[in-house]
C-alpha cells in the first residue's frame, strides 16, 4: 500500500474520494473482468480527476491493496463462546459466507491478480482474527494451534474453495475443517 492511504486524515474530502473511488472499484468489478480495471477508468466513475489516484495509489495494484484492505477489516467479528472449537466453527463459517458472496469475490480476484502482495491484503484481517482466538484460548489455559498452521489449516481451504472451485462451504464443511485442526 502507498504511503499516501496510510496518511490520509479519516473524514473531510479525503475520506469522501476514498469512499467514492473504493464504491467505483467494487461496482466496475460487479459488472465486469478486472482486467479492463485502469486508474482514468475508476477516477470517471468516481467523479474525480486522475492525477487524484495516481497521486493517492499511484497504480491499480496500490488502490487494489487499499481497497482489499478496507473491505476485510472489521467484517467478521471474531466470537467468544469460551471454547476454542466453538469460536473457530462460528468464525470459519461467517468467513465462508463472506467468501461466497460474489462481490468478495471479484475484489479477491482483482486483488490477487494486481500484485504479489493483492493475497495479502485480502487475508491480513483474518490472520489477525485467528490470532486473537489462538491466543485468547492460550490466556484461558488451553492449547491452541500457532496461526500459520491454522490459517493453512482453514484459510486455505476456505479460500481455495470459494475462489476456485463452486463447491459450497457449507457449515459441516467447516466445521471438519475446525476438527481437523483441533485433533
Amino acid at each position: 500500500m502507498s504511503a499516501a492511504t496510510t496518511s490520509t486524515r479519516p473524514g473531510g474530502r479525503s475520506a469522501r474520494v476514498r469512499a467514492a473511488v473504493h464504491r467505483a472499484v467494487e461496482e466496475f468489478l460487479a459488472d465486469n473482468p478486472a482486467e479492463g480495471l485502469t486508474l482514468p477508468l475508476i477516477a470517471t466513475r468516481a467523479g474525480v480527476h486522475p492525477t487524484t489516484l495516481y497521486r493517492r495509489w499511484g497504480s491499480v495494484a496500490d488502490l487494489m491493496a487499499d481497497v482489499a484492505s478496507s473491505r476485510f477489516s472489521g467484517d467478521i467479528v471474531v466470537p467468544d463462546t469460551g471454547s476454542l472449537r466453538e469460536d473457530l466453527r462460528r468464525w470459519a463459517s461467517d468467513v465462508a459466507t463472506d467468501l461466497a458472496d460474489p462481490d468478495t469475490l471479484a475484489v479477491i480476484r482483482a486483488s490477487i491478480g494486481s500484485s504479489a502482495e493483492g493475497g495479502c491484503a485480502c487475508t491480513a484481517d483474518r490472520h489477525d482474527q485467528l490470532t486473537a482466538m489462538l491466543d485468547r484460548e492460550r490466556a484461558r489455559g488451553g492449547a491452541a494451534p500457532e496461526t500459520p498452521h491454522a490459517a493453512d489449516m482453514l484459510l486455505g481451504p476456505l479460500y481455495y474453495r470459494a475462489i476456485f472451485t463452486d463447491e459450497p462451504a457449507d457449515p459441516g464443511w467447516t466445521g471438519q475443517l475446525v476438527d481437523t485442526l483441533l485433533k
